[in-house]
């Protein structure tokens, strides 16, 4: 029978009655099923090999792979100069039956993988069953005889092997990743041990796996292979060569770190044959020691994070450099540049003398679907950062050059999904950090892009994602969750660096008998919202961590939550250790007009009102700026930066006194600011040279209508009424950039564009220069003693991140994206510094 034949057959039963009688009642319910049903399957993981288990799939699946993939990905799929291994479980790209599918057949972007549309559905299938087979059922249990702790101390001590190679992230990434080393055959590892320039013998194990389950790592450019090379200044550099162009080339060192040489510096260069591994274990290690040496290799099936706990290595970030960043001015360590939120850069080298000289330096495309709207870390000469959402780069920061690449296929889409973005990463120790929309936090190692851990932090088909870097502190990584639109229930989640494991979470919206539950009318506070979405600070001294607090839900409807609705739009200060809450502020009570309290939260000290305090600054979207103090919450001051009629006054606890009329209403109100605020989420900068905030602003009225808020998971959840819409305009609306003195409560200098933006920020340095982003497109460094524009570049897209700054080799950078490009700007080399 052909397969349409049986589906013919399986279609032709009886419906009962009852459901003939009932269909469009149950119609709906079920319309609702096959939705969820087809979001959950309509996703690689979920897609089935129908040949799962078929040798004579497998078969006709090797028959396929040696005409069309042999050549470049080697026979038996063990690799080649050309592309990567496939055999042994190493699939960087995903190692779901569907999502080897879908690499065959769509390609994978970013990589020389093309596409293999033209093979029929079945043909790909057999394919995937070869490349199964190639694992093998023995391999998968495959055991060697010998004494495997014994083994161990061989490798550890005795070979040292720990010299070139790493295990579960302790070790030296010189040579391949032997994390998952079990994957080949004992017959495979003894030969390679014996003989590693045997050309069968590298090829089998030249990539025994990297991590299990990684999907990235990719690096782009050369062969990989032994190179020395002699600088002019006499000194020679040797190891492996990862990446190399007709300027440069990158090269890990035997100490495992990362170089980057200029070919204009190098006299000579010469490319070896032989292996860096040594070729006489045959005679250094005796009989036995090989055999526990093969026995220990073939108990490492996969990355077991619990076990990264050997020493730090060469470049990596343990929490003390983060902490004590002003000493690194050169770096760029965090979201925000350190820990205060200041996202100042201490670098001076381009100032108003010379900035007129500035320079595109290098871009780098990254094309995909969404915005980017990442501000990259930089690290030694590294510099980390998140495109598409996605898709992490580690680029060579002078030159822009790809290092490595990881891409992870999104596993869950909530098909009412908004803001496909992502806004960076965090760095702690040797691990890159980032979050996906579909709520999962992600641990990859910085020096190779392998997949370390995967923690997944909530359920996206309840609304919930993560937008923006997560924030490193000692033995945490710390996350928010968006997810405001949707009537989720906020939180703040701490994680173990090394195993992704959760510590503790805070929930920004009180459960009935906690603190603050009396806030929230009835049942109201289960989808409350007040979304955690964007990095927060942290002050070491005082070991507070502090996060602004976004919008409850539904957004425009606040009769349905009556109340303040804490802890929405407010700053919660929080203990690092257990997550418990040490005070908050509450910028707007019960607000109606999506003006969450996600801007950044600076953290500053200074004289203020005639004595040093430990300041804590914000620029809000609700139009005001707010200074606190950070010790414990005490309100100092508040004062409009742009027209905000909603409120009158605030009385000495800091509470607003708000204006009648100004929430939303069935009808509609006119009320300033506008819907994305008086600022938004974008960067501001504190320069400590002139003590004044810069910020891009917007000042204009918005049209707020509440309605009818039915609560459905997974679905926007905005309680908006028919009476809404944006106001007309006014002569006197206007957008830009402005300083603001904190002290005083007055603006200092504006400096106009022609477009509001929501995401696009600036960047003040001690060169006396602020950088600021436009929806316009243009970079602009504008003086930051008078705002008078001085330079700007046009990138010829819409600009939706902030600028940074970072230095190598003493050159100062200015490092921007706009669309899907990463711009780097910099003097001319040999210009006058100053």
């Amino acid at each position: 029978m052909s397969n349409s034949a049986r589906l013919k057959s399986q279609i032709r039963v009886r419906i009962p009655p009852f459901f003939r009688q009932h269909f469009l009642w149950l119609l709906p319910g079920c319309l609702f099923c096959f939705w969820r049903l087809l979001a959950q399957q309509d996703v690689p993981e979920a897609q089935k090999n129908p040949f799962a288990g078929s040798s004579s799939a497998s078969e006709a699946g090797r028959k396929i792979y040696d005409g069309a993939c042999q050549g470049c990905h080697g026979a038996e799929a063990r690799g080649s100069d050309r592309a990567p291994a496939l055999a042994g479980g190493a699939l960087k790209h995903g190692i779901a039956d569907g999502e080897i599918f879908q690499n065959i057949r769509a390609g994978i972007r970013g990589t020389a993988m093309p596409n293999f549309a033209q093979f029929r559905t079945d043909e790909i299938w057999q394919v995937v069953s070869y490349i199964r087979s190639l694992t093998g059922p023995s391999s998968a249990v495959e055991t060697a005889a010998g004494d495997i702790e014994a083994g161990r101390a061989v490798f550890e001590s005795k070979g040292k092997c720990l010299a070139c190679h790493e295990v579960n992230g302790n070790g030296t990434p010189v040579g391949p990743d032997l994390s998952a080393a079990g994957s080949l055959s004992a017959e495979q590892l003894q030969a390679t041990i014996l003989n590693p320039n045997q050309p069968a013998a590298a090829g089998r194990a030249g990539n025994p796996g990297g991590r299990r389950g990684g999907r990235g790592g990719r690096r782009s450019g050369t062969q990989s292979g032994v190179v020395a090379l002699t600088t002019l200044d006499g000194v020679e550099h040797r190891g492996i060569r990862r990446n190399e162009d007709a300027f440069s080339i990158q090269m890990v060192d035997l100490s495992g770190k990362l170089r980057v040489f200029e070919k204009s510096q190098i006299r000579q260069m010469r490319v070896e044959s032989k292996s860096l591994m040594p070729d006489d274990y045959g005679s250094r290690l005796t009989a036995a020691d090989i055999r526990n040496l093969v026995a220990y290799l073939k108990t490492l099936r996969g990355s077991d994070p619990s076990k990264a706990s050997g020493p730090m290595q060469p470049g990596e970030v343990p929490y003390e450099r983060i902490r004590n960043a002003a000493a690194e001015p050169q770096n760029w360590l965090t979201y925000w540049g350190d820990y205060s939120g200041r996202h100042y850069s201490p670098l001076g080298q381009i100032d108003p003398g010379n900035v007129a000289q500035l320079q595109a330096q290098w871009a780098v495309q990254m094309p995909g679907d969404g915005m980017v709207q990442s501000v990259p870390i930089v690290v030694d000469g590294v510099l980390y950062t998140t495109g598409p959402p996605g898709e992490v780069f580690a680029l060579d920061a002078r030159t822009g050059r790809q290092i490595w690449k990881y891409q992870r296929t999104q596993k869950v889409v909530n098909p009412y999904e908004s803001n496909r973005v992502n806004r960076g990463v965090a760095i702690l120790g040797n691990l890159i950090y980032f979050g996906t929309l579909d709520a999962a936090l992600v641990a990859l190692d910085a020096r190779s892009g392998a997949l370390v851990w995967e923690t997944q932090v909530a359920d996206t088909m309840e609304g919930y994602s993560i937008t923006s870097a997560p924030l490193a502190l000692k033995g945490k990584i710390i996350t928010g969750v968006a997810g405001g639109e949707y009537g989720i229930r906020g939180f703040i989640d701490a994680y173990d660096p090394y195993t992704g494991k959760r510590l503790w979470r805070t929930y920004t919206i009180p459960a009935p008998g906690e603190f603050g539950s009396d806030t929230w009318e009835g049942d109201s506070w289960k989808h409350g919202s007040a979304g955690t979405w964007l990095t927060g600070t942290y002050d070491p001294e005082l070991n507070t961590l502090y996060w602004p607090i976004g919008n409850p839900g539904p957004d425009a409807n606040g009769d349905v939550r009556r109340g303040d609705n804490l802890f929405s739009c407010s700053i919660v200060a929080l203990d690092p250790e257990t997550g418990r809450r040490k005070w908050h502020y509450q910028f707007t009570p019960n607000d109606t007009h999506d003006w969450d309290a996600t801007e950044d939260v600076i953290l500053v000290d200074r004289l203020y009102a005639g004595r040093v305090r430990q300041l804590l600054l914000q620029a809000d979207r609700n139009g005001v700026f707010y200074v606190l103090d950070r010790s414990d919450g005490s309100f100092l001051s508040a004062a409009p930066f742009v027209r905000a009629d909603w409120v009158s006054g605030w009385d000495k606890a800091g509470r607003p006194i708000t204006t009648p009329n100004w929430r939303a209403t069935p009808d509609g109100s006119t009320v300033f600011p506008a819907g994305g605020g008086g600022s938004n989420f974008q960067a501001p900068s504190y320069s400590p040279q002139t003590g004044w905030v810069y910020f891009a602003y917007h000042d204009g009225a918005g049209r707020y209508s509440a309605g009818l808020a039915p609560y459905e998971a997974g679905r926007q959840f905005w309680g908006r009424g028919s009476g809404g819409g944006p106001p007309p305009p006014t002569a006197t609306d206007e957008q830009g950039v402005q300083a603001f003195d904190p002290e005083t409560g007055k603006t200092k200098w504006k400096f106009p564009l022609t477009q509001n933006s929501l995401s696009a920020g600036v960047l003040a340095t001690a060169g006396g220069l602020v950088f600021a982003g436009s929806r316009e497109g243009n970079l602009i460094a504008l003086d930051a003693a008078n705002g008078k524009a001085l330079w700007h570049f046009g990138a010829g897209a819409e600009i939706a991140s902030s600028p940074m700054s970072y230095a190598v080799d003493g050159r100062q950078y200015i490092a921007i994206s706009s669309a899907g490009v990463l711009y780097s700007f910099a003097l001319p080399r040999g210009s006058d510094a100053r």
